[in-house]
């Protein structure tokens, strides 16, 4: 038994001195280091194409539109802007007797957007309207649109363009209040009559 001890701890002393062995000189041995580098390596990855540079909106944004009552009592609006094709408008119309809201989203084309018919199937009952037309916030806009604009609308400027409410960049909106009847009402204020076509 103490035979076979010693044979242990020998064959324990004889590895450690064959993992220590070496030469002085601290260089690695080369032994596998030929293989290695008969080794093709594989090539680098290419670089993803980079995006093309866009020019920044760089005019005060233009929102222009008018509305008409169609045969059976209903909005139509239709209008133009210089905001980048393809912009995502939201046009809502508002009841002002009763704050009901009529909305619709359209997307602009050549310069020009279009909405309707809005409103109860019955017709719009005569009163007063505001009609908003928008333009939300840059993070539900499509991608080009977001180029042009900035992530957060940073390059909309002009009179029509503030923050957005829920702090998610800046945002353009314009309004317009409407009369529908058939008998135009007199007012102090500035307001448009719409009678039906």
């Amino acid at each position: 038994m103490k035979a076979c001890y010693r044979w242990c701890g020998l064959a324990a002393v004889l590895v450690l001195l064959a993992g220590c062995s070496g030469d002085d000189t601290g260089a690695e041995p080369t032994a596998g280091l030929e293989e290695a580098e008969s080794v093709e390596q594989a090539p680098a990855p290419e670089p993803a194409p980079e995006e093309p540079a866009v020019e920044p909106f760089a005019e005060p944004v233009a929102i222009d539109f008018a509305a008409t009552l169609t045969g059976d009592r209903r909005l139509m609006v239709a209008g133009e802007s210089n905001l980048p094709e393809g912009a995502r408008l939201q046009i809502v119309v508002e009841r002002e007797l009763s704050g009901v809201r009529w909305q619709q989203r359209t997307v602009l084309a050549n310069g020009r957007f279009e909405a309707g018919p809005l409103g109860p199937g019955s017709g719009m009952p005569d009163g007063g309207y505001t009609i908003t037309v928008n333009l939300p916030e840059a993070s539900v806009q499509p991608l080009e649109v977001r180029r042009r604009i900035g992530e957060q609308g940073e390059h909309l400027s002009g009179p029509l363009v503030g923050t957005s409410r829920h702090g998610l960049g800046q945002v353009a909106s314009t309004s317009r209040r409407f009369l529908v009847g058939s008998e135009p009402r007199r007012t102090d204020d500035r307001v448009e009559v719409l009678g039906v076509e």
